[in-house]
């Protein structure tokens, strides 16, 4: 702890001058900073008295979090959901900084960010690109979310996101040739299921989800790729923190399937490996018994 602030001190004058010697940032001239949390991110004032959040990360990272929010932008209803616009991105050193309008988030009812969700999910679903994938190699939280294409729901899910995943699982000990016969099980069944392409938030744990004083939803820090919308409201339910009014202003605007429960733990799958590789610990258990689970509900066994 020791270093802290000097780290701090050090950070904040790079910042300083990596915004004033910006051609493409003259009206993001901040006359303070002040570091939020963790030294990643910071609260940058303006001379009018507007406010700026300030993420720090590796230039790739914070490029495909720009996109990602700017593709959930164009299609959301700005009367129900809030997705804030990227004002710039520049380097700090080694890293990049992303400039995002500061949010005051406030705790209230989630009716309308869940409804601002499924509006956003049905308007992508009837006009998107017809097939489930991403053009650029992204990120899930810190791990890896590769690029790729594909017509076949299936295929899309188990090639793009949980194969990459189970590899690298594989440097913790599990055993991908006995997974073999499940995942092409998965890939068959996902595929009777048939759902319509749709742009997704793809990391919407409640840390990415809030309300704002105006009673809108907001949307931050996406991980995006086309996509079954079930998998956004499957990982709603792993980690807790959206209501009963969330469920309900969804189910309000575009109601989900009956039987998408059944799918709920295979979608979830490809987070928990995502944190059992990056994290280890007692998620490295629940992706077997996540595995043990779907084995014996698709091949009896």
């Amino acid at each position: 702890m020791l270093t802290a602030e000097p780290e701090r001190s050090r950070m904040r004058a790079q910042l300083l001058e990596a915004l004033q010697e910006s051609d493409q940032l003259q009206d993001c001239r901040c006359m303070s900073l002040e570091p939020v949390g963790s030294g990643s991110t910071w609260r940058g004032t303006l001379p009018d008295g507007r406010c700026l959040f300030i993420k720090l990360a590796s230039p790739a990272m914070l490029n495909v979090e720009s996109q990602g929010l700017l593709a959930l932008k164009s299609w959301a209803d700005p009367e129900l959901l809030m997705i804030p616009d990227p004002l710039g991105l520049f380097p700090v050193g080694e890293c990049a900084a992303l400039l995002l309008p500061w949010l005051d988030f406030v705790r209230g009812d989630q009716f309308a960010l869940g409804r601002g969700l499924a509006r956003l999910h049905r308007a992508s679903a009837a006009n998107g690109v017809g097939r489930f994938g991403w053009d650029e190699n992204g990120f899930i939280g810190l791990g890896p979310q590769p690029a790729g294409w594909s017509r076949s729901w299936g295929k899309a899910f188990v090639t793009l996101r949980l194969q990459p995943q189970l590899q690298l699982a594989s440097r913790w000990g599990l055993n991908l040739h006995q997974q073999e016969g499940l995942i092409s099980a998965m890939q068959s069944w996902l595929d009777q299921h048939e759902p319509r392409p749709c742009l997704v938030h793809g990391d919407l744990w409640a840390g990415n989800a809030s309300m704002l004083a105006d009673n809108r939803g907001v949307l931050i820090d996406p991980a995006c790729w086309w996509a079954d919308r079930e998998v956004d409201l499957a990982m709603t339910q792993l980690f807790g923190g959206f209501n009963q009014r969330f469920y309900e202003g969804y189910e309000k605007e575009w109601p989900l399937n009956q039987d998408h429960e059944k799918r709920v733990l295979t979608y979830n799958l490809y987070h928990l490996l995502n944190h059992a590789n990056l994290f280890g610990g007692s998620y490295k258990d629940q992706c077997l018994m996540a595995l043990d689970t779907m084995r014996s509900i698709l091949l009896g066994s």
